[in-house]
């Protein structure tokens, strides 16, 4: 890849959901904003190899795109120019900015209103502020990217039908979008912790450290909230493994064979500390959500100095309460891994291979069974497993690590 094309991929990454949301505030609609940018970041493909990469290329994105939204807007309409700039193209009220002036975060709360349902919050959410692409969100839904594409389309004619104001939401209004602006943080940091994309980076920092820092400002919004503290928790648990979970040569490091000491200890402590916080609040009474739990699964492993000495039978007991609270076929794979852990392989594999009609389309899937069969020692099954997790995986650096396990099969 040449520099030029390098500085245009970082542009993107780092750059995407601030040029949209600067153009949705601007103009007060979603379809412009991102058709705009789009059409920046295809101007710069075209020019930054010939002209260089400007000196500031966010603002060159940025101005580029305003013109395209203005070009766009003069197309479509016959009014006065100045008119059709300083307003936005549909009576939509620009609201004020609020107490938090963070663009990306007025535009994540647009796009998680009630209105929409649930899917299409964080489908739209994750398209508009996390800048991933449709097969990316598609791949995370474990859907086609055409069926995704419908679901984006139909969100963001639903916004300008329902005339949703592109603002911070009223203290309120909080508590009913909360939920819906922490799914898709926590799809954003996934894809960032482990990009799905064949093209991409293994490890996408632009996106987990985008992911913490609205949650952290969601956070001084609703400090009492549990499930808040839990996913920054979570966040901060996961985040302080980044650095060992990929080797030199790009291969993914799973967690048993990864260096504990490169782990960052001040993002363990902080985890640690807001993982206390929500157990004091569950024995006084309040009942743990999601994150809360899957923090509580993390602050387990992240407590142990090798991993023989992780306390599984507390792991699969807080598997088996996050099951009553969210059973998923996902959330059956990872508890069937602890299962492993405490009675063996061939227990674990049985619970997996009822989960073979939900998740036949999944990678992880195929590597987890693909493990447990090698346990078992049946290299035959585990080999045809490994190249059907190969062949499913997006991630280059779990590519690597999923053949190297083949590999090394007997």
């Amino acid at each position: 890849m040449s520099d030029v094309e390098e500085a245009i991929t970082r542009a993107h990454h780092d750059e995407w959901a601030r040029v949209v949301a600067s153009l949705t505030r601007r103009f007060g609609d979603l379809d412009i904003a991102e058709e705009a940018a789009a059409e920046a970041f295809a101007t710069a493909v075209e020019r930054w190899p010939a002209d260089g990469v400007p000196p500031n290329p966010g603002a060159w994105l940025t101005t580029t795109a305003n013109r395209k939204a203005i070009d766009r807007i003069r197309r479509e309409n016959k009014r006065d120019d100045k008119h059709r700039e300083a307003r936005m193209t549909y009576d939509v009220p620009i609201e004020p900015v609020g107490a938090i002036d963070d663009d990306r975060l007025r535009l994540l709360f647009t796009c998680c209103h009630p209105a929409l349902a649930v899917e299409a919050r964080v489908a739209l959410t994750l398209r508009m502020v996390g800048g991933l692409t449709v097969p990316e969100i598609a791949r995370a839904f474990l859907v086609q990217g055409t069926t995704m594409e419908r679901r984006i389309t139909r969100a963001k004619a639903k916004i300008k039908a329902a005339r949703i104001p592109y603002r911070m939401p009223s203290a309120d209004d909080l508590p009913a979008r909360v939920s819906g602006v922490l799914a898709v943080l926590f799809l954003v940091y996934n894809e960032g912790y482990l990009a799905s994309g064949p093209d991409t980076d293994p490890v996408r920092h632009d996106l987990t450290t985008e992911a913490i820092r609205l949650t952290r400002l969601i956070r001084a919004l609703l400090p009492q909230d549990g499930e808040v503290a839990g996913l920054l928790a979570l966040m901060l648990l996961t985040e302080a493994r980044r650095t060992a979970r990929i080797s030199v040569n790009g291969e993914l490091v799973a967690l048993d064979e990864q260096d504990r000491g490169a782990w960052d200890v001040e993002l363990i402590a902080e985890g640690h500390r807001l993982v206390r916080e929500r157990l004091a609040a569950a024995a006084a009474g309040v009942a743990p959500g999601r994150y809360q739990i899957l923090a509580a699964i993390n602050a387990v492993h992240t407590s142990a100095r090798d991993i023989r000495d992780t306390d599984w039978s507390q792991v699969l007991a807080l598997y088996d309460q996050l099951v009553r609270l969210d059973p998923s076929p996902i959330i059956a794979l990872n508890r069937a891994i602890a299962v492993a852990e405490l009675d063996g392989p061939e227990v674990a594999l049985a619970i997996v291979d009822r989960l073979t009609e939900a998740l036949a389309g999944y990678h992880a899937y195929h590597a987890t069974r693909a493990d447990l069969l090698r346990r078992l020692g049946q290299s035959r099954q585990a080999r045809a497993a490994y190249d059907r997790a190969i062949e499913l995986a997006g991630n280059t650096g779990e590519t690597a690590y999923l053949t190297r396990r083949r590999d090394q099969l007997r």
